[in-house]
């Protein structure tokens, strides 16, 4: 009928006890303690934040911004493809009407939550009116509290256009 019978490995009672695994682990990892205690330029280790690293290529998405016209007013019309194009769905926008002409709406709240942001990029390719980057460069950011990683509207708007990005 088809059946093919896959024989099954670790009958013995040496597989089964782990024993001989868990020692070849141990040797590697002890290889490498004596190798590196004896010779430390060999680490790679970098005493970060006080060095930032330098192997970051220009195609890197950091954190988002959100964009201005020229009278600092928000570019954004709250048309709702960041959200919608998000596979995180970390991205969460209330809308207002907006009287000024330059559009119908505005967002009245923008938030991101970046400990749920994959950073994939999708909300930048969706958003018909350029107004969500990810080019700010930053791309370490820390906080005591879960809170702070929600990153509102103000902030988003605070954050700066890096300077590696400029000649693009």
């Amino acid at each position: 009928m088809g059946i093919k019978i896959v024989q099954r490995h670790g009958k013995s009672l040496k597989d089964k006890l782990y024993i001989p695994a868990i020692v070849g682990g141990m040797k590697t990892t002890f290889t490498h303690f004596k190798k590196n205690l004896g010779d430390v330029s060999n680490l790679r280790t970098m005493q970060y934040p006080e060095v930032q690293p330098t192997d970051i290529t220009e195609r890197y998405r950091g954190v988002h911004r959100l964009t201005k016209w020229e009278d600092e007013s928000e570019k954004c019309v709250a048309c709702y493809m960041c959200a919608t194009a998000c596979p995180a769905q970390c991205i969460f926008i209330d809308a207002e009407e907006r009287f000024d002409g330059v559009a119908e709406k505005r967002p009245k709240e923008f938030k991101i939550d970046l400990l749920e942001c994959v950073f994939c990029g999708y909300c930048v390719e969706a958003c018909p009116c350029d107004a969500i980057r990810m080019d700010t460069g930053i791309f370490s950011f820390t906080a005591s509290k879960r809170e702070d990683f929600v990153v509102d509207k103000e902030r988003l708007m605070s954050h700066e256009r890096s300077k590696d990005f400029d000649d693009e």
